[in-house]
């Protein structure tokens, strides 16, 4: 628990602001509130409920006069130059994360940290090889509610970190797992550089005595893997886990065969290897790895089979908020398909997105693109540019509709995949309300 002592030694009260009161602003709510520090929470949402026992400054002014607190704790969707640009002369000391509280108070420094989504896999890994695990941060729990339960030394926490969280983070997990980078949330982080200079944090406070795995194939991952003090360790190749004969190796004992696995795409098998590879270095228990990897099939909204209807596959890939994952769905599945693309225009380069697109419609697995959301115009025309023409552009908001439209595009044998490329916000309040919507539809079909 954080308290405040003044230069004579005595415990004084702390007056404590909460920026952003979604659901990290209320763990950090509940972690504060039996402190007997005065705590205020700041949001721009008028309609927040209030609790007793809490002050609210709620409203557009809500980042203002913040130099009044002895700690400002910053919710993660919020950019710290907003928190500054409003309060000019505030003492950056005073403002910290809810993700910097939980490393700095936990009982435990067996931390994996992890820049994407194989978070849950390295934790059913951890569980089935007999070690208590948590998952928290970008998924699961937020990391500081783990503070107040049974959380031991022995324990291992497994956090998903997002750019936002690693912003200003000034603490290192133990073992950070780098996955592919792609430019990504450049409409927060201003640019490219911005974004990966957030990215580095997760390695810029290691020791020698920690790890980094990265994906050597990938330019960024690798970059930002030197630049820390930990041991350095690749994926998909030697000495970490690859593919070798059609099995999932590493240290030359064979976990099992690709025919195993019970996720879809090549981009998972790299996943899958990134998570070897760090189970790896806490376990060796190849029994367990392989049940791990035989069994789980995937979370809601990533590449979630939602079953047949007439012949037709319905998949929904919502989560895919960035058009390397829209990509790395569409090539996963192996049937023609209407990919339902768009959403939150960012204004990144979509050469890429376009580029994969034309070489799968080359290949005959596209049967129709179908453009969606505030993104939809600017893709078109970068299509139309680029000598493809094989979509629709529907301006319907109504998920009900889209999935009608298309259904009708499809074929028996043709697979109908959500796989946006794109955030939400356009059209729906984040990728789960937003896959939730395409579930619902599917299923009135």
């Amino acid at each position: 628990m954080v308290i405040f002592i003044d230069l004579i030694g005595i415990i004084k009260p702390m007056k404590i602001a909460i920026l952003g009161y979604g659901l990290e602003g209320e763990a950090v709510l509940r972690y504060f509130k039996q402190s007997g520090n005065t705590i205020t929470v700041c949001d721009q949402d008028e309609d927040l409920i209030r609790l007793n026992d809490v002050d609210y400054h709620f409203g557009e002014d809500y980042l203002k006069d913040l130099d009044k607190f002895d700690l400002i704790i910053r919710s993660p969707g919020l950019n710290p130059k907003l928190i500054y640009d409003q309060n000019t002369d505030l003492d950056k000391a005073k403002v910290t994360s809810s993700t910097n509280l939980f490393f700095q108070h936990s009982p435990t420094k067996n931390i994996i940290g992890i820049t994407g989504t194989t978070s849950t896999l390295i934790h059913k890994m951890l569980v089935e090889s007999g070690k208590k695990s948590y998952l928290a941060g970008n998924i699961g729990i937020p990391a500081i509610s783990l503070l107040g339960a049974n959380l031991s030394p022995d324990d291992y926490v497994v956090l998903e970190m997002s750019s936002f969280q690693l912003t200003d983070c000034n603490y290192s997990p133990h073992i950070a797992v780098c996955l592919m980078i792609t430019q990504d949330h450049l409409d927060w982080h201003g640019k490219i550089q911005n974004y990966l200079e957030s990215k580095k944090n997760i390695v810029s406070h290691q020791k020698k005595d920690d790890y980094v795995v990265y994906l050597a194939s990938n330019e960024k991952s690798k970059s930002l893997a030197e630049s820390s003090l930990a041991t350095k360790i690749p994926y998909y190749q030697k000495p970490g886990a690859e593919i070798i004969d059609q099995n999932i190796v590493i240290d030359d004992q064979v976990i099992c065969s690709v025919d195993e696995v019970g996720l879809i795409g090549i981009h998972n098998l790299e996943n899958i290897c990134a998570a070897v590879t760090c189970v790896w270095q806490v376990s060796k228990d190849k029994a367990a790895i392989k049940k791990v990897i035989g069994s789980f099939t995937g979370l809601k909204n990533r590449l979630e089979f939602l079953g047949d209807r007439q012949g037709v596959q319905y998949y929904n890939d919502s989560f895919a908020s960035a058009p390397d994952a829209a990509m790395a769905a569409i090539k996963a599945l192996p049937s023609a398909k209407v990919a339902i693309i768009g959403g939150f225009d960012r204004g990144l380069d979509l050469k890429y997105i376009i580029d994969e697109v034309i070489n799968e419609d080359k290949k005959g697995l596209i049967r129709k693109v179908l453009l969606i959301g505030a993104s939809s115009k600017r893709l078109a025309q970068e299509m139309t540019e680029n000598g493809f023409s094989n979509f629709q552009v529907t301006e319907s908001k109504d998920m009900n509709e889209i999935v009608k439209i298309a259904s009708s595009l499809a074929k028996s044998g043709d697979t109908v995949l959500l796989s946006p490329g794109f955030a939400s916000f356009d059209m729906f309040k984040n990728f789960e309300v937003r896959g939730q919507a395409f579930v619902d539809a599917v299923a009135k079909l």
